[in-house]
């Protein structure tokens, strides 16, 4: 969704509860807008935001294993 974007705070973020205290990982910000996330080893960086239906399909997607393949080309491994 091109150009959607809407506020949010610092605060707003959270980690997975299943992150150690000390990983970098994505941090979501889900407000009734929509879900903003962003990467936490730049917190200031680039946020992506998504719609409630855009970020829903998303996690089904990961639930289903629709982006396993995507991982199979990852440099380094």
């Amino acid at each position: 969704m091109s150009g959607f974007k809407f506020p949010v705070q610092d605060s707003d973020f959270k980690r997975s509860m299943w992150t150690g205290k000390h990983s970098k990982c994505v941090e979501v910000a889900t407000r009734p807008e929509g879900v903003a996330v962003r990467d936490s080893k730049d917190p200031h960086g680039s946020i992506l935001f998504f719609d409630h239906e855009e970020f829903t399909a998303f996690k089904q997607g990961v639930k289903d294993g629709e982006f396993d393949s995507s991982f199979d080309k990852l440099p380094g491994q």
